[in-house]
């Protein structure tokens, strides 16, 4: 029996982040993972997904490029270049996060690790196929995976996971799902030339963001030539003999000629085969673990953080959390966690999307007439001179006498860094006055956050 302090299973950003920050307090720490380190965010989830944007970005900004006089020509798309750097970058990424965790003195077992049982002297026994170690102290860090729907011919369509085995770019996609990945693949579909197609359940994409935001995306959506097939209840998949995909709705409807049918209607824990039933950790109806504020389980000395919680389900998030709760196990600091208020998020959608705090509708359902909003529609200095025209909108929601700003949200062209500094002014509590007595940077499209009136 191995003995550690504190056995983390799950390599991903959540437990990798409480695994080094234990280790540099001094506790003896194993981490337990199957899979490359980094989880979904550096091998198949944010960090490839952020290539793919940029290049994305990098076309639409060569077709605006003649707009602006430059003699621009397109040799053309190498999409299995861009894969060959992609997934390179994240290979010495891999190697990085092992060296880290090295240099910080955790040790890195390789293989699934399932809760066997507890022993008064050892604590919770992991075992690794053959091998057992033991801690008083336990994370569950292993993370999520992308749900499938339950319909004849799933296997004909790719989950966000399999959009980066992609060795090619298809001619025609359809994207099921409207959330958050179902959006970013659709506009990097679509700036790489595809035909695309987005399959949604109901008639909104973004549905839990502000009214503005999701108005502003379908809008630019459409005009870049996605087409948006609403109230679409799937009823299964077929492939022809040609190998194209036929997609059917319950009423009928169909989409054809499609090369590439992509899943994107959300994410489930990976919680399963783990022993935590068995111990009698606390599980909701979609398998995620039950956390408490202290990211801590019913159970004494099994925790959890990041997306098998089901909580705000973001690296940084993940990342906060299992630091905070090493501080609390391991560095005395008894008042350590995570408060799950003001996170700022972005959408890497075409354009993209910055938001943090309340939404306009949250707010007034939560203070009524206390809502005041101020927004903004303009188009961005950038595309002064180009052809396309897509609007940048920005609101901020603000509750009381005071103002209290309670919520940012833009979508436009460099929203996803304009809202990092903007949710540091949302979480310190500021007011529509801070704003206003700020001076504005010009010309910038962050400039109508301290200019709105």
């Amino acid at each position: 029996m191995e003995r550690y302090d504190y056995v983390v299973l799950g390599g991903g950003s959540g437990g990798l982040a409480s695994a080094r920050r234990a280790a540099k307090l001094g506790a003896k720490v194993a981490v337990v993972e199957p899979n490359a380190l980094g989880g979904t965010c550096v091998n198949r989830g944010c960090v490839p997904k952020k290539v793919m944007w940029s290049a994305a970005q990098l076309l639409e900004c060569l077709a605006d490029m003649p707009d602006y006089g430059l003699d621009a020509r397109l040799e053309g798309i190498s999409w299995s270049r861009l894969k060959a750097a992609r997934d390179a970058y994240v290979a010495r990424l891999n190697d990085i996060y092992a060296r880290n965790l090295a240099h910080d003195g955790a040790v890195r077992i390789e293989g699934r690790g399932t809760i066997v049982g507890r022993e008064p002297a050892h604590g919770f026994v992991v075992a690794i196929g053959d091998r057992r170690v033991a801690a008083p102290q336990v994370l569950v860090a292993t993370g999520g995976r992308p749900h499938l729907p339950a319909v004849p011919g799933v296997e004909h369509g790719i989950t966000s996971d399999g959009f980066f085995m992609l060795e090619a770019r298809p001619e025609s996609v359809a994207i099921v799902g409207g959330g958050y990945i179902a959006m970013e693949l659709a506009g990097i579909f679509r700036a790489f030339g595809s035909r695309v197609t987005i399959a949604l359940r109901h008639d909104e994409v973004l549905r839990r963001f502000d009214a503005m935001v999701r108005t502003g995306l379908h809008e630019a959506l459409v005009e870049s030539g996605v087409e948006i097939v609403t109230a679409f209840e799937i009823a299964g998949a077929t492939r022809g003999q040609d190998g194209r995909v036929t997609l059917g709705a319950l009423d009928g409807r169909c989409i054809t000629g499609i090369d590439a049918l992509v899943w994107a209607i959300g994410r489930e824990a990976s919680s399963a085969g783990l022993g935590l039933r068995e111990l009698g950790v606390a599980l909701d109806d979609e398998g995620h673990v039950v956390v408490d504020d202290w990211q801590s389980t019913n159970v004494p000395g099994i925790h959890a953080v990041g997306d098998v919680t089901g909580r705000w389900t973001l690296t940084p998030v993940a990342i906060a959390a299992g630091r905070k709760l090493a501080e609390r196990l391991f560095g005395g600091d008894a008042e350590a966690r995570l408060e799950y208020e003001c996170i700022p998020s972005v959408v890497f959608s075409h354009p993209p999307i910055g938001t943090v705090g309340l939404t306009e509708e949250d707010a007034r359902r939560l203070h009524g007439d206390a809502v005041k909003v101020y927004a903004s529609r303009f188009t961005d200095s950038y595309h002064g001179v180009t052809k396309r025209r897509p609007k940048t909108a920005m609101k901020v929601v603000t509750v009381g006498a005071e103002e209290r700003v309670v919520g940012i949200h833009v979508i436009g062209r460099s929203a996803d860094e304009i809202i990092q500094g903007f949710a540091v002014a949302v979480r310190m509590g500021a007011r529509k006055r801070d704003l206003d007595r700020t001076v504005a940077i010009h010309p910038t499209a962050g400039e109508e956050l301290v200019t709105l009136r």
